[in-house]
């Protein structure tokens, strides 16, 4: 006899989490799915996906729900509102935010999931939109380890490395770890290529040199090649990073943390908003250097 597979809700069809659906829908889950917009979704819907047409109407379906939306916001408005998913969530349910959202929210939504007789897990990913198109993500999980074990062998069909970092809201401190190391290594990639084509080097050929010693990184690998080519499509958008560093600064802040690398990095990233590209990839910081 055939196992029942459970039924899993997904809020948020954006750059990377319309492939991370599509792995699930493609693992055999029933997916119920909603999304500001309905025709970022049309693919997935194609492929067997439910539309619903609120967060509440997802959660009045699935098991498991996964967020993955933009701004603090926007996840407060899915969660919260008349029509969030705790006006439908059922006992026993889980919620998982794949985002990157505030700690402080992170724990909001644990506590109001634990009222409900609900769990939830934060589970920021890093790895862009080639780590997401290839399940290969690395997952930053925050919760209940029961509540993590459970979601784990769907984790399994969109990461590669999958990590409990501790209590409600670790994932989310972790994530801007990683971010904070993200900028930097940023900003040493684009400003070590901006060095290179004004002091007469080839930069493709500069990469394939630098690649396989010390400062060998994600970056170079995947991104470098990207600003090459003058392409800036986004694997992860400026406008998205500015609002992590933003949190990031704010956590720091709260910690009596003064980290002047976060506090450059956010300075020109909002520069590279100002020349008009924060719907652009985090690549697009070079832009801003160029200019400098």
């Amino acid at each position: 006899m055939k196992t029942r597979k459970i039924r899993l809700g997904w809020i948020g069809a954006g750059v990377m989490g319309a492939p991370l659906c599509g792995h699930l829908l493609t693992a055999g889950y029933p997916l119920y799915i909603n999304s500001r917009t309905r025709a970022k979704t049309e693919a997935l819907i194609a492929q067997g996906a439910h539309w619903c047409e609120s967060p509440a109407a997802v959660a009045a379906q699935a098991e498991v729900i996964f967020t993955m939306v933009g701004s603090p916001a926007e996840v407060q408005q899915a969660y919260f509102a008349d029509q969030g998913i705790f006006s439908a969530l059922a006992k026993d349910a889980i919620v998982v935010d794949m985002g990157t959202t505030p700690p402080s929210l992170t724990l909001q939504i644990a506590a109001r999931a634990q009222g409900l007789g609900a769990s939830a897990v934060d589970a920021p990913v890093s790895g862009g939109d080639v780590g997401a198109r290839n399940a290969a993500l690395s997952i930053m999980a925050g919760g209940d380890a029961d509540a993590l074990a459970r979601v784990r062998p769907l984790f399994d069909c969109l990461a590669k490395a999958i990590n409990h970092m501790g209590p409600a809201g670790s994932g989310q401190h972790a994530k801007l770890c990683n971010q904070l190391v993200v900028a930097g290594t940023m900003i040493g990639v684009c400003e070590a290529l901006v060095y290179a084509a004004r002091s007469g080097l080839d930069c493709e050929q500069l990469v394939n040199a630098i690649r396989p010693g010390a400062a060998a990184c994600w970056t170079l690998d995947n991104l470098a090649p990207r600003i090459n080519r003058d392409d800036f499509a986004p694997g992860f958008m400026v406008d998205h990073f500015v609002k992590d560093l933003g949190i990031a600064l704010l956590e720091a802040e709260a910690l009596g943390l003064h980290l002047p690398g976060l506090e450059l990095a956010h300075a020109l990233y909002k520069k590279v908003q100002q020349l008009g590209h924060g719907r652009s990839g985090t690549q697009a910081l070079i832009l801003a250097l160029r200019k400098s």
